[in-house]
């Protein structure tokens, strides 16, 4: 079993990395870290446990560490990183230079050039990076992002429609109050509400899906040649995101054909990846969030509401933020690191 750590451990995305690692087949949890009020107490005493299973007995009473890489055993071999973004800028080159591999979910980092943003179904080829990336800044370990949570949603059926040309595409989010944490949104400001602005979360579905869908040649990636433009809202859903997205592309497939491109999408063979990767419903009304979010145990997207524009397609696109879209992504690109010999 190969030893792991996460960092940032007591917060939403921290809790679900533990639901999800609990019996992981590969992966088993040595290290957890959080901010110096939490570090020395037992995880059960510092975590405001909010997953919709009971706290792991296998981690309720480890002690947590500060988050420092004098205080992470030298037997751990991956980190998964569930910080900040403000923070983990500062803190995530501290553990790469002590030589540890940093599966991260957080923002910063996404766009740099040497910095791998991977979803393993879209773009494993981008792994290879790392190489350049620890050549050019010197660490011994090997930093990977997954996207945002609403990029990753969106992604997926993307990358199984690129045969067609892609062009342009337009996207509206209705996202759930746990993407924005336990502390993001209060009650009051969101029961009976929708929020029409979710600080820099366009820029990055904007920015983030052109890089994933781009080619990766002699050691850079030429980013996807079309625009894409967003509009993002928070409703009040706890988990799920649902997107409207519209796309124009260079050729002119049919509503079957995009049907049949997206429910062949292939998945990866990794122990977290669904398969199918893309539930394709036939039903207008489907996906929603309430019934679908848990389609592949979280990690799948939903599809649905497929129909011709004026000059395209638009559908419907649903994925489990907190999970597919957060812990449940670093996971997979941990799997697929220690798949490609990175561990």
């Amino acid at each position: 079993m190969t030893q792991v750590g996460i960092l940032g451990a007591t917060g939403a995305v921290g809790q679900r990395f533990i639901q999800l690692l609990t019996d992981h087949p590969d992966f088993d949890i040595g290290v957890l870290t959080a901010s110096a009020d939490s570090a020395g107490d037992s995880y059960r005493s510092a975590a405001k446990w909010q997953v919709d299973t009971p706290i792991p007995e296998s981690v309720a009473d480890q002690t947590v560490r500060r988050t420092d890489p004098e205080a992470v055993p030298d037997d751990v071999d991956l980190l998964f990183s569930s910080l900040p973004s403000d923070v983990a800028a500062t803190v995530e080159p501290e553990f790469l230079d002590a030589g540890y591999v940093v599966s991260s979910n957080s923002s910063n980092e996404r766009q740099a050039p040497d910095v791998p943003l991977v979803i393993p179904e879209v773009n494993p080829e981008h792994l290879d990076l790392l190489a350049e990336q620890q050549d050019r800044r010197g660490w011994d370990g090997a930093l990977v992002k997954n996207p945002n949570c609403s990029t990753i949603t969106m992604v997926p059926a993307l990358a199984a429609l690129r045969e067609f040309e892609i062009e342009r595409v337009h996207v509206a989010t209705l996202q759930a109050v746990s993407g924005a944490g336990y502390s993001g949104v209060s009650s009051m400001e969101i029961i009976d509400n929708a929020l029409p602005h979710i600080g820099g979360e366009e820029g990055k579905m904007e920015h983030e899906s052109r890089k994933l869908l781009g080619e990766y040649t002699d050691a850079t990636i030429d980013w996807l040649d079309a625009d894409v433009t967003a509009s993002c809202n928070r409703i009040p859903t706890i988990d799920g995101h649902l997107e409207n997205v519209f796309v124009e592309f260079g050729s002119d497939p049919s509503v079957g054909d995009v049907e049949s491109a997206l429910a062949s999408a292939e998945s990866a063979a990794l122990p977290s990846a669904p398969d199918p990767l893309i539930t394709v419903f036939s039903d207008p009304d489907r996906p929603q969030p309430r019934l679908d979010r848990m389609v592949g145990d979280g990690m799948g997207i939903a599809v649905g509401g497929i129909q011709e524009t004026a000059t395209g397609v638009q559908f419907n696109v649903l994925a489990h933020n907190t999970i597919r879209g957060a812990a449940g992504a670093s996971i997979l690109n941990g799997e697929l690191l220690a798949a490609r010999g990175w561990l």
